[in-house]
């Protein structure tokens, strides 16, 4: 009898205490949502469209004067694009759908498969999570590259989202900054050889490369100066090619076997890894002999 009038004051209590519960998170759920919460009604959709690429470009704000005051050698300072380079990389680690990145003097261009669902696919999500993490890491390794020159003031980078739907599309993306890095670099070679072993200001050798074609340029470094365009270094010419790529590495590990002492044994896997390439990506060659970073278009 005792048990049984025990085992309904239980069940009476559990009822009450569900009861209880309900009506709490009711009351909460309730409260949460306030007179304030219209507001998120003037949030404006800015989902990319499915099915195309997503990419994601930096651009330096105000670089010139940057690198006027940090004194970027001219006309390529490589600590400064070995920093660029490893900004992107850090970006690319930590977000793994881009599938390859491109940079070049002040710009980097960050390319997300075209099934990413990050940040559900948000504009503004994946440009300012892009842009922080990349002007975070520029800071962050600012030292490993510039030693004992000091950062003066933090540096800035705008971004920008563009969708393409096809390979081509997104080849010919790439060819584009791709085909702007040569034609700059060019320029700034043929211009910071007039003024550094040419004696002429700045403003004379402005003048000088008016109206100039690419022939002529190149023929300005080779007959004035005996340099030959075609065999200065490959990443100022061509710029940056980030991609995956995957490379065995053997590392020590200490094992124990069976009825046996504890001993060292080399290991060998494979990982997944941030590659750096200065090469053509303009022709088929690139994309031949790495097949898997573009999508069937027929999918």
């Amino acid at each position: 009898m005792l048990i049984r009038k025990a085992c309904r004051l239980f069940a009476g209590s559990r009822t009450f205490f569900t009861i209880a519960f309900v009506r709490l998170s009711t009351t909460s759920s309730i409260m949460a949502k306030s007179k304030f919460e219209y507001v998120r009604s003037f949030e404006t959709d800015d989902t990319c469209l499915r099915n195309c690429y997503i990419v994601v470009r930096l651009d330096g704000r105000n670089f010139h004067k940057f690198a006027e005051q940090h004194k970027f050698i001219k006309p390529n300072d490589d600590r400064a694009l070995g920093l660029m380079t490893r900004s992107a990389r850090s970006v690319m680690e930590e977000l793994e759908d881009i599938i390859i990145a491109y940079g070049q003097s002040d710009e980097f261009s960050f390319v997300f498969k075209r099934s990413s669902t990050w940040f559900k696919r948000r504009a503004s999500k994946l440009m300012t999570h892009v842009a922080s993490q990349f002007s975070s890491s520029y800071v962050f390794y600012w030292k490993e590259f510039f030693e004992e020159q000091p950062l003066l003031y933090p540096p800035g980078f705008d971004g920008r989202v563009v969708l393409y739907p096809t390979n081509r599309n997104l080849r010919d993306y790439l060819s584009w900054r791709q085909a702007d890095c040569h034609i700059n670099n060019l320029y700034n070679t043929v211009f910071w050889t007039l003024v550094q072993k040419g004696g002429l200001t700045t403003t004379q050798a402005d003048d000088r490369l008016k109206g100039t074609l690419a022939s002529d340029k190149n023929e300005i470094l080779f007959s004035e100066f005996d340099i030959n365009y075609n065999t200065e270094s490959a990443i100022n010419r061509k710029g940056t090619t980030l991609i995956w790529e995957k490379r065995d590495e053997t590392v020590i590990k200490r094992m124990k076997l069976p009825n046996e002492e504890e001993k060292e044994v080399l290991v060998t896997r494979s990982r997944r890894r941030v590659e750096a390439h200065h090469c053509d990506i303009i022709g088929d060659q690139f994309w031949d002999e790495h097949p898997d970073i573009l999508e069937d278009d027929n999918c």
